[in-house]
């Protein structure tokens, strides 16, 4: 297996060259920057000294499509659109972190990312990477959209009730919050140090570019949800996400019923962990891990459902879903490369 990483020096390029070179099917890993070409990947980090020596290469479109199995698209929003067209009809399968592919329609992209989309072909052939819900469509496909952070805590999160038809379809609430490494490795005032420490944030007040994608895959599963109420939050730390949900059911049924639906959704899927009554996650339970944790309730006095979901912004909002993508598409085990358990403290 040759793997290749399109921005590999930002945060979710670091995490998927440290997961790659740990992966036992990857045999070589080619690393790309348009802005550092031709600088030292392990002077620049350092924490990767000690074994092979890699150099930041320009793009090639037409060698990398001829020369790799897999090529990655850690890159910011607007350049998958236009590089993932050049990247086909070759051997290799396209995987994109960014957002650029996960929206099918074109107009909906501009309205929320201020960018133009990708052409038609490339959108319909994208398949949205959700690998516990999208598992048979993703072995089969040639480009997979990586989706976002927040998208894949809240999704993992509603989907058994959304699916099922079980909520009532205005009463969407979702309340999240991420570590600042979700804001990129460009410098930013939001995340400055001297801003976000001892501070908690509200940002994107009803303009967050992931609504319209949390939107989509809920209305596949069901097209009588309507639009959601989503919010997000800055906190100070590095990494993580806590997606709390709240919905209203259709019918009652009690807290056992429920935590039963999830279980029997996700009893096969290796890396979604649904929690005994009365005990709920919290970020450092999945912390540098493909793991999402959910925990739930239901409040005997409103009947309103409360969902906690959490992941590893760069991980299972990034890099080790995107791994976990590529093992599906090639056959491999679902979990190669992704066995750690969470850091901590």
């Amino acid at each position: 297996m040759k793997a290749g990483i399109v921005g590999a020096t930002g945060y979710g390029g670091i995490e998927l060259f440290r997961l790659l070179h740990n992966h036992p099917q990857v045999e070589t890993i080619t690393l790309y920057s348009s802005s550092q070409a031709g600088e030292n990947f392990e002077e620049i980090y350092p924490q990767f000294q000690g074994g092979e020596t890699h150099i930041l290469q320009d793009l090639e479109p037409q060698k990398m499509k001829e020369n790799l199995d897999v090529i990655f698209l850690a890159t910011p929003a607007g350049v998958s659109s236009s590089l993932t067209p050049q990247l086909q009809e070759g051997r290799a399968k396209v995987i994109d972190l960014s957002g650029d592919l996960r929206l099918k329609d074109a107009s909906v992209y501009k309205q929320w990312y201020k960018k133009e989309a990708s052409d038609g072909e490339t959108l319909e052939k994208a398949i949205y990477g959700l690998p516990e819900w999208n598992k048979e469509q993703i072995q089969t496909a040639d480009i997979i959209a990586n989706p976002g952070c927040y998208p894949t805590a809240t999704l993992l999160g509603l989907g058994p009730l959304v699916k099922e038809g079980l909520v009532k379809s205005d009463s969407i609430i979702i309340d999240a919050k991420s570590g600042v490494s979700g804001a990129g490795k460009n410098p930013n005032p939001i995340t400055h140090f001297a801003h976000a420490q001892e501070n908690f944030q509200i940002y994107k007040v009803n303009q967050h570019q992931h609504i319209p994608e949390i939107e989509q895959q809920l209305f596949e599963w069901n097209d009588s949800i309507e639009p959601v109420t989503f919010s997000t939050h800055l906190v100070p730390m590095t990494r993580g996400i806590m997606a709390t949900i709240y919905v209203q059911l259709k019918k009652e049924m009690t807290e056992e019923e429920l935590r039963e639906k999830y279980r029997n959704y996700y009893e096969s899927q290796p890396f979604v962990r649904v929690r005994n009554k009365g005990s709920f996650p919290c970020t450092k339970d999945v912390y540098g891990t493909n793991y999402c944790d959910i925990g739930m309730t239901i409040d005997p006095r409103t009947k309103r459902v409360t969902v906690v979901s959490v992941i590893d912004n760069l991980m299972k909002g990034a890099a080790t879903q995107a791994v976990q993508n590529m093992n599906l598409l090639f056959q491999y085990d679902e979990r190669a490369g992704l066995a750690p358990l969470p850091v901590y403290p």
